[in-house]
């Protein structure tokens, strides 16, 4: 079941996803807990104080990403997370012990998790196995171990009803070993009237709930913090200033931006999976504080080197609701996340992917650091905005777009090395990026039309600067997903079908370029995998230098007389 089917909290699909967003869930509730006991000491407890709770089984520990998951949760000691692991040693290849022989309970003892061990069959060893997992404090894991197809007439214990369904003549076997009737969706009157006697219980629950917050909301400090949490909008937010025609990194830009706005959104949380430093996310740390067992306030989230782990928490603290969450790594690591990233679009999760070092300009680190085909693989994820600004100007703006994506997961692909600071106002990039995209360099009936993102955006200026004979008009476009949701009138009137060649710029595979070149237009990109050198001779060697495109765009001219 996905999402939108009311009750159903995540999408979890994939096996290990839905242990790594209740970790996100879970970590949602601690800060929300401990910033609303700060304002107001006698509601929250009460209000934001819920258990997240993970029903797992033998497959989902096998995903590495649990594990990564968990050892954070411990770290973190996330006190109100109980999992309960039924470990019934079956799997669609066969027993479990045929390819797992893990301790898992001496593994999360290691990671700082309190575990137990009950016969998963015995509902009043569950029973107080919750219990006690409900006054620990640090996270909780359940193993219970069980029999696949418990009670079956035939079939019990057998591996292979892990993925398939019982055969009717098993199911009739199995009901008249059970003593049940055999008339079809049998549901036992008792078990009916204990449901209906429990929603009515749990919807006295909700409007209690519901009076409490109506109540702490009288409060000016919590209603103000409360209110913020589900703002839609942030029209008003105040921009750092960059200065026109210097040279600044949009990582660096990124991160003044964090600074800017975190002081302004209170629910902004997030932080680095050990890059700090690169990702530019190291000032709001120190300001802000690490979340941890001691410090239930802190804004920053120290993933260490976990980053499909970050990514599945991610989604977990949006799905959890009243937090922004943004993550920071580069962008070669962005496969290293992109099962999440795709449930992350599925489920319509609000996060922001902060992935910096986004060509091969990245430089000495060399072919294994330098993304080719990343921008383009991120775009073919539905549901997914990729920005990858320009400047810093348009930096701030991607970061206020990606926070109003109520519905749409992004990620901000950010150069390494400086590029220039446009000279165009703010309120002329806001309106041109909200678009995503806009002529940044104009010309009147236009006959070339180069198109471009992130750093090769300024480059394209560059060239057409230099082709003076040329009425060439650059847009750039740091947005395409964006662009797509605008206007056909809008579309055409700045990259028309006919009338102009199109050429474009992107320090990338050119894959996909051609739905806006057409097949007479030019790509000019990297379609192969980068080396280790300063970026400046990369640039060179690859073709990225004015010097190096202006022969080239009229040898593709020249071709086609």
């Amino acid at each position: 079941p996905e999402v939108e089917i009311p009750g159903v909290e995540a999408t979890t699909g994939p096996l290990g996803q839905g242990f790594g967003m209740a970790v996100g869930m879970a970590t949602a509730e601690s800060i929300l807990r401990a910033k609303f006991n700060k304002i107001n000491e006698i509601q929250s407890d009460e209000i934001f104080g819920h258990y997240t709770y993970v029903v797992a089984g033998d497959g989902d520990f096998q995903e590495p990403v649990v594990l990564g998951a968990g050892s954070m949760a411990g770290h973190w000691g996330l006190s109100k997370l109980i999992v309960y692991y039924d470990s019934n040693n079956a799997q669609i290849s066969g027993k479990v012990d045929r390819s797992d022989s893990t301790n898992y309970a001496q593994v999360f003892e290691g990671f700082g998790w309190h575990v137990q061990e009950i016969d998963g069959h015995n509902h009043e060893k569950i029973r107080e196995a919750i219990e006690k997992a409900q006054v620990v404090d640090r996270p909780s894991l359940i193993i219970g171990t069980t029999i696949m197809a418990k009670g079956a007439a035939n079939v019990e214990g057998d591996y292979e009803t892990h993925g398939a369904p019982l055969a009717h003549e098993e199911i009739k076997a199995t009901k008249e070993k059970l003593g049940l009737p055999q008339e079809e969706f049998y549901l036992p009157k008792e078990v009916m009237d204990h449901f209906q006697h429990r929603f009515k219980t749990l919807i006295e629950s909700s409007k209690a709930w519901k009076s409490q917050i109506n109540t702490a909301c009288q409060d000016n400090d919590f209603n103000s913090y409360w209110e913020s949490l589900f703002q839609k909008s942030y029209a008003e937010i105040e921009y750092p200033n960059f200065e026109s025609g210097t040279h600044l990194a949009t990582r660096k830009a990124f991160g003044a931006t964090l600074d800017k706005f975190a002081t302004q959104i209170p629910n902004l949380v997030g932080g680095s999976a050990d890059l700090e430093p690169s990702n530019y996310t190291g000032n709001f740390a120190m300001e802000f504080g690490d979340f941890s067992k001691d410090n239930r306030m802190g804004r920053n989230l120290a993933f260490g080197v976990r980053e499909f782990p970050m990514a599945a928490a991610m989604n977990g603290m949006a799905l959890h609701g009243g937090l922004m969450p943004f993550g920071g790594t580069f962008l070669v690591f962005a496969d290293y996340e992109r099962p999440a990233l795709r449930l992350g679009s599925i489920q319509k999760c609000r996060v922001m992917h902060e992935f910096t070092h986004d060509s091969f300009w990245v430089g000495e680190d060399g072919p294994t650091h330098q993304p080719i085909e990343h921008a383009m693989s991120l775009r073919a994820i539905p549901n997914f905005n990729v920005f990858r600004p320009a400047d810093a100007k348009e930096t701030a703006v991607c970061f206020k777009l990606a926070m109003e994506s109520h519905e749409t997961p992004s990620a901000l692909l950010l150069t390494r090395q400086g590029v220039p600071v446009f000279d165009s106002s703010i309120d002329v990039i806001i309106d041109g990026v909200s678009k995503g995209a806009y002529t940044i360099y104009p010309s009147d009936n236009a006959e070339l039309i180069f198109l471009a993102t992130g750093s090769e955006v300024s480059l394209a200026i560059a060239v057409a600067q230099k082709m003076t004979d040329k009425r060439i008009r650059v847009v750039s476009m740091p947005c395409w997903e964006i662009f797509d949701a605008q206007s056909l009138d809008y579309q055409e009137s700045l990259i028309p079908t006919r009338g102009a060649m199109k050429i474009s710029f992107e320090a990338g595979i050119t894959l996909g370029w051609e739905r806006f070149t057409g097949s007479n237009g030019l790509s000019i990109g990297i379609n192969h995998f980068g080396a280790s050198a300063p970026g400046p001779d990369l640039a060179e060697e690859f073709g990225f230098t004015v010097e190096k495109i202006e022969p080239r765009i009229r040898e593709h001219l020249a071709s086609l007389l």
